[in-house]
């Protein structure tokens, strides 16, 4: 598949980029995508949530009443959960929500993720951006001449760059990735992929 590289001003520069095959024309997999996307969330949590069972109540262990013969409820001990204050019954408790998956999984549910992109028309190509500093106000322009700037995009770049990275970093809906950390996520969250010439060599190697 070939695609038209443009410049940072927005305009085609009368060049053309084969997009891999093996990434962005693929048969979809949408389960090693759930898979993936299911992995990337988990991953993401904490696991710090923790509430007192009935244990782990400061109180007495004394039977409030006697069992027999009140004419209500038998009672327990104040730590009792279903008094105020009493203990929680199964509640969460700190966990590892990660789990493992194949390497190749990831790899097919990227490559399907990407091939969604290319079918829809929501990848672009532009030449190898610089930033001597950061500079929202440029990364913006850059936006707003490809005609990304009112949507969520997320641009891939070949190597880790400070400069681009900051000028980013204050735009709510952009974000910017290297090629060998772009993950189905992140794909799938993106309303347009931008890549850089640079990134489309590190992707395909």
């Amino acid at each position: 598949m070939k695609i038209d590289v443009t410049n940072s001003q927005g305009s085609t520069t009368g060049r053309q980029v084969d997009l891999d095959d093996s990434l962005f024309a693929i048969e979809v997999n949408d389960h090693a995508i759930y898979l993936a996307v299911k992995q990337y969330l988990a991953n993401q949590r904490q696991g710090t949530h923790k509430a007192k069972e009935r244990g782990e109540i400061r109180g007495s262990r004394k039977k409030l009443k006697k069992q027999k013969g009140t004419g209500t409820a038998r009672f327990g001990d104040i730590k009792n959960p279903l008094f105020r204050g009493g203990g929680r019954v199964f509640g969460p408790k700190p966990r590892d929500y990660s789990f493992k998956l194949n390497k190749k999984v990831k790899q097919l549910a990227r490559a399907s993720a990407l091939t969604y992109k290319a079918k829809e028309s929501e990848v672009k190509v532009i030449e190898d951006l610089k930033f001597d500093a950061p500079k929202t106000k440029d990364f913006a322009s850059v936006l707003k001449n490809l005609g990304a700037d009112d949507k969520k995009s997320l641009l891939v770049i070949g190597e880790a760059d400070m400069n681009i990275a900051k000028s980013a970093s204050n735009l709510p809906k952009s974000k910017v990735v290297t090629a060998n950390s772009l993950n189905t996520y992140d794909i799938l969250n993106a309303s347009v992929l931008i890549f850089s010439e640079n990134a489309l060599e590190h992707l395909s190697s």
